[in-house]
């Protein structure tokens, strides 16, 4: 989570340019979700044993588009009213719930089919 100081240089950033008006539900889920693709496509057509390297060179890029993301999402819960903190600790008690250690240590199984 970000820090209430830069939350606000956001929501200033935002209004000085007047562009609440198109920070619709829709249109920051659909930008969340394509600033997160972007984020993909630095590795899309890399094989597994080459991401470590690439993640090192493009540093700086994927660094911006995980921002993109931040910025997007904390806009998002801004505007509903959401507190990211407080929707975090509640879907981590739920997924220690759904996975717990000795069923899912070590076992990317999605709970629903864990033993």
């Amino acid at each position: 989570m970000i820090s209430d100081h830069t939350l606000k240089r956001l929501l200033s950033f935002r209004e000085e340019r007047d562009w609440q008006q198109f920070h619709t539900f829709k249109n920051l889920a659909v930008s969340i979700v394509l600033e997160a693709a972007e984020l993909l496509e630095i590795v899309q057509w890399v094989p597994d044993s080459d991401v470590s390297q690439v993640v090192t060179k493009q540093r700086d890029s994927i660094c911006n588009e995980i921002a993109d993301i931040a910025i997007y999402l904390h806009y998002l819960a801004h505007d509903l009213g959401v507190d990211l903190e407080e929707c975090v600790q509640k879907k981590l008690l739920l997924n220690e719930e759904k996975y717990p250690v000795d069923k899912s240590k070590g076992n990317a199984t999605k709970y629903s089919r864990l033993p």
